[in-house]
């Protein structure tokens, strides 16, 4: 082998090892940072119902404490306790979040692309809006027939604004020159919301939905609180109800748990699909 040839060899496998090395450390400082600060967490937890426990009169609240919860997550999933909240309440949160992006997506697109019917549709949106999910509670019980359904359309009310006004303010920052261009090229309307609308929202669209599966998860659990028989929610009620306090916290954990899993990938759908290629 030649020494150029060797050089070049040398150089690839040099500036490989060092992106593996840089790719190493990245991944050991994210692992330690999340580790650490679940560490931090639950001392902290721990130490705060430990205090609490010091006195006799509150020494019951021990249960409260992390390890109680931690013991006893594996018998609630082992019973099915845990799988069966899980199913009952994705299913709702599943099909609000559908609801909302179906309604919420058009009407953003609507909203950034009509001057109009922006400016008349702005304050009854921006009304309703500000009014809070649950209040609608009472009405959707009379309205619908079961509650499921009522959560369902809670969840929906909760998720549709922000899914819409952050497509609409995503629309708003594309350059008014693209759909010019596209017209003057012969292009239709349905090859401007595929071709140039979508993919220039996607980012805005994404992280409007990461915002309504926040909100979302919120209204969820008190929702179920009242009127169901199943789901994350009732859950909590039950243990609350039996006094069952490591089944509450358990449960707590859980909930926890799953949201910082959708929102997690909704970050990765936002890196992975957003031409932006935005952190967030």
């Amino acid at each position: 082998m030649s020494n150029s040839a060797a050089s070049v060899v040398t150089a690839c496998t040099a500036r490989i090892y060092g992106v593996l090395s840089s790719s190493a450390a990245t991944w050991g400082q994210a692992l330690t940072n999340f580790f650490g600060g679940l560490a931090i967490l639950f001392v902290l937890w721990w130490f705060g119902v430990y205090l609490v426990s010091l006195n006799p009169s509150t020494a019951h609240f021990a249960e409260f404490g992390p390890i109680p919860a931690l013991q006893l997550m594996p018998d609630l999933w082992s019973d099915g306790t845990i799988p069966r909240a899980m199913s009952s309440s994705g299913y709702r949160l599943g099909m609000g979040l559908l609801i909302a992006i179906c309604i919420g997506v058009p009407l953003g697109i609507l909203i950034g692309r009509s001057k109009r019917f922006r400016e008349l549709s702005n304050s009854p949106f921006q009304l309703l809006r500000m009014i809070s999910p649950l209040s609608w509670e009472p009405i959707a019980v009379i309205v619908f027939a079961t509650w499921n359904h009522a959560i369902i359309f809670l969840i929906a009310i909760a998720a549709l604004w922000p899914v819409t006004f952050s497509t609409a303010a995503g629309l708003a920052k594309v350059d008014p020159a693209w759909f010019k261009v596209a017209r003057n090229l012969g292009a239709k309307p349905l090859h401007m919301v595929t071709q140039i609308i979508i993919p220039a929202i996607t980012f805005d669209v994404l992280t409007g939905i990461r915002l309504a599966v926040g909100v979302a998860w919120i209204v969820l659990v008190p929702a179920e609180f009242l009127g169901v028989t199943s789901g994350l929610g009732y859950s909590i009620q039950d243990a609350r109800e039996t006094l069952s306090y490591d089944y509450l916290m358990a449960m707590v954990l859980v909930i926890g748990a799953i949201g910082y899993v959708l929102d997690s990938i909704c970050v990765m759908l936002i890196k992975r699909f957003s031409w932006h290629r935005g952190d967030s």
